[in-house]
């Protein structure tokens, strides 16, 4: 795991440039720094040492034949695999391999067969990777977009990075708000698609390859969802499809054990963590490490579940003890760590912290889970919105009045969404499901902004060009559409991307068992009456629920939350005042409307929570950080 970055074209700078970006980057790999130029190309990277410890696999790492170079970010966990069908070619080719690591496997993969070798490699990517002879730039990212890829274009020059910040740093990009990323941030907590919130750098695709040389620069799609999907035969029955899942599952969570440093597990002490924990636990060679946060305030504690977890596996478990105190101690150096804001991710870089410091390099986590087995609520809303389209038949404005009135009955989020979900001319799911993530209602982003810039709705684009009615995603079970749905939006634009960057400020690498390629292409080609509940999440339970002690499979789904609403109201007041004001006077905002919305929540009204006002305070926190204006 690690930080690249690069600048491809003629810039005279090119060298000093990307020295800038190594050392924006320098907290995703503090174990070795290497740059390299060649005429065209240049390629930066910081090492965090997981596999062959050695410097002899350093990079930016050249070919034997010295044809190749490559910059890479992630891990390959079949490598050994592939390296043994590589070898005759790559020593006949005058590549023998020099190294045991998946970065030479990568780039010799890479170098005799070209883009095509990513669909062999199971594991979680992004790189660079340089043809000399053809002076030709590869730029790639996993199927998932597990691990991130910016880039922006400055004159003639194409400049790449780990993160937003780095391409800052190296002075590629203005320092400027893109609006109508903004726009899909207020409504949604994150920016969708290429999109950042910086105006001129984009985000790779998950799935997708960009090739350039001095011809021509294009983006390609080499997987998705979609077309990569293993539809389940019709015969097939419920004690085959338990059974792929459960020797998928198991075999994933082998493989991403693999590694020369020491692992460990979050543990929450629910279902996902629960089962991860205990395959790794058995899998492992040595007695697995796992951590948990624990609170003082009883209705977000979960440390008594994960610790009778850890004891059901036998595992060395570290409970990490926060209050609100030493959060507002940390909170600014959390939310520094951000490379693009959310209103999560302050969890996963406490537990983050606390596993480095106890010596762990790799943690195994439960992330993908609830998006693959049908785990929250979204899913049975949808499957009864499809019995219920006689709703439809009513005039629009009964059925306006019918949410109005539901608003006012039981105010709050979820009656304003359902509300908004009746006033839609289709129950389809890409006209559905983007409520479900809606932060902030699209009346009020408008409102909340001087001048509206949106670019349209990203999340129903996103959802309806996969798996919308008339495209050919709309031949998967209704239960995979809305996994696809929340794959695409909420995992990749929330969810990896904290993940990712909160655990790299740390120097950890995060790996996801969950999202492997083969489970993920297996579950969302299984019928939905294997996965409709109850209980919820019912297919992973059936394959994997005797991995659990007892207790925990029965047990009301709770995330991993802090206790913000407490703690925003009394010791984090101050610190989201503070931030709320600010954001407040920028430009870009009505000052009225966004104080209104903050004296809302100060009331405690339920229709703007807690989580309604913290991805606020997140933007201004980035805002200021990275003084973008």
């Amino acid at each position: 795991m690690c930080g690249i970055s690069g600048i491809y074209g003629r810039a005279a700078d090119a060298r000093t440039r990307t020295a800038a970006m190594n050392a924006a980057l320098a907290h995703r790999g503090p174990d070795a720094e290497g740059l390299w130029e060649d005429e065209g190309i240049a390629l930066g990277h910081r090492r965090l040492a997981v596999i062959d410890l050695s410097s002899e696999a350093d990079q930016p790492m050249r070919s034997a034949c010295g044809n190749y170079a490559i910059a890479y970010n992630g891990e390959i966990y079949n490598f050994r695999t592939l390296r043994e069908e590589l070898a005759p070619e790559a020593a006949e080719a005058g590549m023998p391999f020099r190294t045991d690591s998946d970065t030479e496997v990568l780039l010799t993969g890479l170098a005799l067969r070209g883009p095509q070798f990513l669909r062999r490699c199971n594991g979680m990517f992004a790189f660079a990777f340089w043809s000399v002879r053809e002076r030709r730039l590869l730029l790639a990212r996993d199927r998932l977009g597990i691990k991130p890829l910016y880039y922006t274009r400055s004159g003639q020059n194409l400049a790449f990075a780990s993160e937003i910040r780095a391409l800052l740093r190296a002075g590629f990009s203005e320092r400027n708000l893109d609006t109508k990323a903004l726009a899909d941030y207020l409504r949604y907590q994150t920016a969708h698609g290429e999109r950042t919130l910086v105006e001129g750098v984009f985000s790779l695709p998950p799935g997708t390859c960009l090739s350039a040389d001095d011809d021509e620069e294009v983006i390609k799609t080499w997987w998705h969802p979609v077309t990569d999907v293993r539809m389940m035969p019709g015969g097939t029955d419920r004690t085959e499809a338990v059974a792929q899942v459960r020797k998928t599952l198991e075999d994933s969570v082998k493989l991403r054990l693999t590694a020369d440093v020491p692992c460990g597990a979050f543990l929450s002490g629910g279902i996902d963590s629960g089962v991860v924990t205990a395959l790794a636990a058995r899998a492992s060679a040595n007695q697995l490490r796992t951590f948990t946060v624990a609170f003082d305030e009883a209705a977000h504690d979960e440390s008594k579940f994960a610790r009778a977890t850890a004891d059901f596996n036998g595992t060395d478990h570290t409970e990490i003890r926060l209050s609100a105190g030493e959060l507002l101690r940390d909170l600014p150096e959390a939310l520094a760590a951000a490379d693009h804001p959310g209103g999560d991710g302050v969890n996963t870089y406490v537990v983050s912290k606390a596993a480095k410091e106890a010596g762990v390099t790799v943690v195994l986590s439960g992330l993908g889970s609830d998006e693959l087995f049908a785990g929250y609520p979204v899913f049975s809303q949808i499957t009864e919105l499809q019995t219920k389209k006689w709703v439809l038949s009513y005039p629009k404005f009964l059925r306006r009045a019918a949410g109005s009135f539901l608003n006012m009955r039981r105010p709050g989020p979820a009656s304003e969404k359902t509300a908004s979900v009746l006033c839609e001319d289709y129950f389809d799911t890409e006209n559905a499901y983007r409520y479900s993530r809606e932060v902030m209602p699209l009346a009020e982003v408008r409102r909340a902004l001087k001048q509206y810039a949106g670019g349209g709705d990203e999340v129903y684009r996103i959802v309806h060009e996969g798996v919308g009615y008339g495209n050919e995603g709309y031949r998967l079970p209704l239960l995979s559409r809305v996994t696809y749905a929340e794959m695409m939006t909420y995992l990749h634009s929330v969810l990896l991307r904290d993940a990712d960057q909160m655990s790299m400020a740390h120097a950890l690498e995060l790996r996801v068992p969950f999202l492997d390629h083969r489970l993920a292409e297996t579950v969302l080609g299984i019928p939905d009456r294997f996965k409709a509940g109850p209980p919820g999440k019912r297919l992973l339970l059936e394959a994997a629920g005797d991995l659990l002690p007892p207790g925990i499979a029965e047990r009301k789904k709770t995330g991993f939350v802090f206790p913000w609403d407490a703690w925003m109201r009394k010791e984090l007041a101050d610190f989201c005042g503070d931030r709320i004001t600010a954001l407040a006077g920028r430009p870009q905002f009505d000052t009225k409307a966004v104080l209104k919305r903050y004296e809302a929540f100060r009331k405690g009204r339920p229709s703007v929570p807690w989580s309604r006002i913290w991805y606020l305070c997140a933007l201004e926190a980035w805002l200021q950080k990275n003084e973008i204006y």
